[in-house]
């Protein structure tokens, strides 16, 4: 069981890095992309934008689809997906190939989350999950690492195309992975656990996800996750583009500013996600969003080489943990069984801030000729979502009791 449990934890763990390292692997390539393909800032958003409307149409689904079908099956197929769509990318010689392969792509990881949090929740302990979760996490700043360091190497050795064409071929080599070692669990002693996470499609689980969708907690919550979404998409986009296009930085010192995020994130997830078992995971989000706001004002008003690093590391450890705290909230707050319709349909409200933020903020640059502006509607959508969740944080708007 104990290398079961292994097995499962560490397929998560790639499933997650890959969906992060192609996420990110767009705001790394975007520079050299954007002359090459004569894309303005719009339109380079519009094309990340696609990307997350299929991130977002398909991630409650998954979600759902994951509390009853064979997980195995589910995660390998849509790796397989992300592998060609990011392939694709590397092939695209127009905005409108651009955004169709990207679009793909986007489909693909939508398994690269949603399904992800009710499988490493069925393997782990009540006690433990906040941990695991963290860990599994980690895979999302490993990925951006994996992103920020290779692929601008594999861009000044070759060209962008080759960075997509790398990214596609490790997430069809995750899909492998997940096909080797993802299992359902199926030992006695947690049938009933299953019986709970595969309930029936209608009767009470329908009851409950209709209740759900009517609860002030769970829409506010929703609310605050779409507009940090909208808030953390704004640096993890355009940093690199505004780092080598605005301060003059090289094309790989520019991009190194990520890696910064990447590694800040890491020690954010493992300190926050273990701090959040004892402090309350409201409370810690609280505390990782205005980390995030205060990252983006010091790239408002100290564009340095040094502080920029800074102010990256400063959003890095905040928003590293942000995803799992709020995934967790849906077991701690809501029904078990639930978690995975409930995580889909959140991912639903962060798919929306997702899809918003890079159109939005482009067209703000191609406006005003800066990102600054855009980096200063970062810093409000963040604190409007702690506002949010200030009030979803009162006890007497949960649904139910966790467990």
């Amino acid at each position: 069981m104990v290398k079961r449990n292994l097995a499962v934890i560490i397929a998560s763990f790639c499933t997650v890095l890959i969906g992060f390292a192609v996420r990110t692997g767009y705001g790394v390539l975007l520079p050299e992309m954007l002359p090459s393909l004569r894309m303005s800032k719009t339109e380079a958003g519009l094309v990340y934008g696609s990307f997350f409307v299929a991130y977002t149409v398909f991630s409650p689904v998954l979600g759902l689809l994951a509390d009853r079908i064979n997980i195995r099956s589910l995660l390998t197929l849509f790796s397989v997906i992300l592998g060609v769509g990011t392939l694709l990318m590397g092939y695209s010689s127009s905005l409108i190939e651009a955004t169709f392969f990207f679009t793909v792509a986007g489909i693909g990881s939508a398994a690269c989350w949603s399904p992800v949090v009710p499988l490493v929740q069925r393997w782990t302990s009540d006690r433990r999950r906040g941990m695991t979760l963290a860990i599994v996490d980690m895979g999302a700043s490993a990925g951006v690492a994996l992103a920020s360091l290779i692929i601008p190497l594999i861009v000044v050795a070759y060209d962008w195309r080759m960075g997509w064409k790398g990214l596609g071929t490790l997430a069809l080599i995750i899909a492998g992975i997940n096909y080797l070692l993802v299992r359902d669990r199926r030992t006695e002693e947690t049938k009933l656990l299953d019986r709970e996470f595969r309930g029936p499609l209608n009767g009470a689980s329908s009851r409950i996800s209709g209740k759900i969708l009517r609860d002030r907690k769970f829409m506010l919550i929703g609310t605050s996750y779409l507009l940090i979404g909208f808030s953390v998409l704004v640096p993890l986009t355009f940093i690199s583009t505004y780092a080598a296009q605005e301060l003059m930085f090289r094309y790989d010192v520019a991009t190194r500013v990520i890696t910064t995020i990447a590694l800040a994130s890491m020690v954010g997830k493992l300190v926050l996600g273990h701090l959040s078992d004892s402090m309350g995971r409201i409370r810690t989000i609280i505390v990782c969003q205005i980390l995030i706001a205060m990252s983006n004002l010091g790239i408002v008003y100290f564009p340095k080489l040094l502080a920029i690093n800074l102010s990256m590391a400063i959003f890095g450890f905040g928003h590293g943990a942000v995803w799992p705290l709020y995934a967790l909230c849906a077991p701690d707050y809501f029904s078990k069984s639930q978690a995975g319709l409930i995580v889909g349909l959140w991912t639903l409200f962060l798919g929306i801030g997702f899809i918003l933020s890079p159109i939005i903020s482009g067209w703000i640059a191609d406006v005003t000729g800066t990102f600054v502006w855009s980096f200063a509607l970062a810093i409000v959508t963040a604190m409007i979502s702690n506002f949010l969740l200030l009030l979803g944080g009162k006890k007497n708007y949960f649904l139910m009791p966790s467990g």
